[in-house]
């Protein structure tokens, strides 16, 4: 067998280097969705907000909030006014866990855009000794996300959260409400809380069971993954 040539070993080593270059990739995309769960867990919403890009947008129950002004129109004029009475950071009694589980990363070939696909399932409630109305529920989701790179950093470019599933610690997901939490049908600025827009068609909440559809194709065939959605809703009377 004859010895590589300098431009064969090159080449191995550009294609190593690439590699490497992929997983770091990886390795920081998982840090910074796994940070946003810790501060989404103690309502440190300002430090949330430094995680997107400036043309970064969340998707959150069936509306798209966009650009930085629908982002803090979300994290700090809805959820932070609302859970924490406006204070960056935990307020004695709430409880809002959201761990951050089943990650799929995958980077483009040119390292300046990624696609992740996870899940949390939240552990969320005041305590009856705290100031306000005494509840605790639980919610499973799932992340559609997708990153940028810029300047070198990794961005969460835009936020795709569809919560699945809801229902009272008491009573359990068996008992929840059709449309427990309704969709909007208002955007900004109409409605000041508002999304700048509302997905079509809406995503409905458990006993919905929609897939979303995969980023990637299947690991192992290649093939694109089909979603048959034609049974997640038949049991709705709309």
């Amino acid at each position: 067998m004859s010895e590589p040539t300098v431009a064969e070993l090159a080449a191995r080593l550009d294609k190593v280097e690439h590699e490497l270059a992929i997983q770091q990739d990886i390795h920081q995309i998982r840090r910074i969705q796994y940070t946003y769960g810790y501060f989404i867990d103690k309502s440190q919403y300002q430090e949330t907000l430094d995680l997107f890009s400036d043309d970064g947008e969340v998707w959150f129950l069936g509306g798209v909030y966009k650009g930085q002004e629908g982002l803090r129109r979300l994290y700090i004029d809805r959820f932070r006014k609302t859970f924490t009475q406006n204070h960056n950071g935990p307020r004695y009694g709430w409880l809002l866990d959201h761990p951050q589980l089943q990650m799929v990363i995958d980077v483009a070939a040119d390292r300046a855009t990624a696609t992740v696909r996870g899940r949390s399932m939240m552990q969320a409630g005041l305590h009856d000794t705290a100031e306000g109305n005494p509840r605790a529920w639980w919610e499973g989701g799932l992340y559609d996300n997708r990153y940028v790179r810029e300047d070198g950093v990794w961005k969460i470019q835009r936020l795709g959260y569809f919560p699945f599933w809801h229902g009272s610690f008491d009573d359990g997901w068996q008992h929840t409400p059709i449309d427990f939490i309704p969709a909007p049908s208002t955007c900004f600025p109409e409605d000041p809380l508002g999304p700048d827009y509302i997905l079509s068609p809406q995503p409905r909440l458990w006993p919905a069971t929609d897939i979303v559809p995969f980023p990637y194709n299947h690991p192992v065939t290649g093939q694109p993954i089909v979603c048959d959605n034609s049974r997640a809703r038949e049991g709705f009377k709309d």
